[in-house]
C-alpha cells in the first residue's frame, strides 16, 4: 500500500508511489526494488542508479515519456515534487483567467535552468499540454535535454544562456511573450557551502561522510555567488527589462529567511504584484515567489488566438 503525501491534489503520486505499476510499464525497475521495514515495496534512495530507473518508471507511466535518461554526475530530480511546481504555477495562471486552469500549447512557460533532465517541460507539457522554452547555460544540459525530446519528438524550444551573468538577457527575443517563467535556483553560496549542505543530507540518510549527493548535481545546478538571494535578485532586476512581455515571473525559494529580503526587492522593483505560493510535500514545506508589473486590466487574453 502506497503512503500519502502532502501533493497538490491534482499531483498524479499523492497516493505515493504505485510499484506494482510502475514495475509493469518498467520491467527494469523491479531489479532494484527492496522491501521497506514496513513490509512495504520501495527502492534505496541512496542508489543513484535506482533513483534514475524509478524515474525513468514515472515519467514513461504518468507523462508517455518514452525514453529519458540523463547524462551521469547531473541533478537526478524527485518527480513528485517538481511537477508540484507545475500545478502550483497552473493555479496561479487561473487566477488570471476567472479561475480555470489555461490549458493548450497557445499557454507559454519559460524554464530557467532546465537541467539535463528537462522535468518541468516534461511534466508540464504532458499535464496542461502548455509549450515549454528551456534555457540552460550548460551545454552539456542542453544536449541532454535535446536528445529527450528528439526521442519522444516533442516539440519543446530549447535556448542556451551564454553569459553567466544573465538570466533573461539573451534568451527573451522582442517577439517572446510568456505567461510565466519558471526557475529552480542554485541555492548554495560557494562551493564550499554546497559541500556543506551534502555532508548534511548523507549524515541525516546514515551514511556519515561522503562527497556524493543521492540526487547529483553539477556545480551550475548547487551554487552561485552569493547564493538563493542574489541570484533571484539578479532575475527580478532583468525581469524589468522584460515586464511586458511576461504575465508572471517566479522562482522556487528554498529557504523562508530569503522571503523577506527577496519581498523588499520587489518592492524597489515596483511590482504591481507579488505572491508566495506554500507548498506541502510530507513533513517539507517548499515555496515559490511570483512577481507581476502588469495590474489586472493590462493582463493578456488566455485565448487560443491571442499573442501569447
Amino acid at each position: 500500500m502506497a503512503t500519502k503525501t502532502k501533493l497538490h491534489p491534482r499531483n498524479q503520486h499523492s497516493e505515493g508511489y504505485d510499484f506494482g505499476r510502475l514495475v509493469a510499464q518498467t520491467p527494469e525497475l523491479e531489479a532494484f526494488t527492496i522491501r521497506s521495514p514496513v513490509g512495504q515495496t520501495t527502492i534505496d534512495f541512496q542508489d543513484v542508479r535506482a533513483v534514475r530507473m524509478l524515474n525513468r518508471a514515472l515519467l514513461k507511466t504518468h507523462y508517455d515519456i518514452e525514453f529519458w535518461d540523463i547524462p551521469a554526475g547531473y541533478l537526478c530530480p524527485p518527480i513528485p515534487g517538481r511537477v508540484d511546481y507545475i500545478h502550483y504555477l497552473a493555479d496561479l495562471l487561473a487566477g488570471s483567467n476567472n479561475q480555470e486552469v489555461p490549458r493548450g500549447r497557445h499557454i507559454k512557460a519559460l524554464d530557467i535552468g532546465t537541467g539535463a533532465s528537462l522535468v518541468y517541460p516534461l511534466t508540464g507539457q504532458s499535464e496542461y499540454g502548455w509549450h515549454f522554452t528551456g534555457v540552460d547555460i550548460d551545454m552539456g544540459a542542453i544536449k541532454s535535454a535535446r536528445q529527450i525530446c528528439e526521442f519522444n519528438k516533442l516539440a519543446i524550444t530549447l535556448r542556451r544562456q551564454s553569459k553567466p551573468e544573465n538570466i533573461f538577457r539573451g534568451v527573451i527575443q522582442p517577439n517572446d511573450a510568456f505567461h510565466v517563467t519558471m526557475c529552480n535556483p542554485p541555492f548554495h553560496g560557494s562551493i564550499e557551502k554546497a559541500n556543506k549542505g551534502t555532508q548534511r543530507k548523507w549524515a541525516n540518510l546514515g551514511k556519515g561522510r561522503s562527497t556524493k549527493l543521492n540526487f547529483g548535481g553539477q556545480n551550475t545546478e548547487l551554487w552561485c555567488p552569493g547564493g538563493e538571494i542574489k541570484f533571484i535578485a539578479r532575475m527580478v532586476g532583468q525581469s524589468m527589462e522584460f515586464a511586458d512581455q511576461c504575465l508572471w515571473f517566479t522562482s522556487l525559494v528554498s529557504k523562508k529567511d530569503n522571503l523577506q529580503p527577496l519581498i523588499r526587492i520587489l518592492g524597489k522593483a515596483r511590482v504591481a504584484d507579488y505572491k508566495v505560493v506554500e507548498m506541502a510535500q510530507g513533513q517539507k514545506t517548499s515555496r515559490f515567489i511570483a512577481w507581476t508589473y502588469m495590474k489586472k486590466n493590462q493582463r493578456p487574453s488566455f485565448a487560443k488566438n491571442a499573442r501569447t
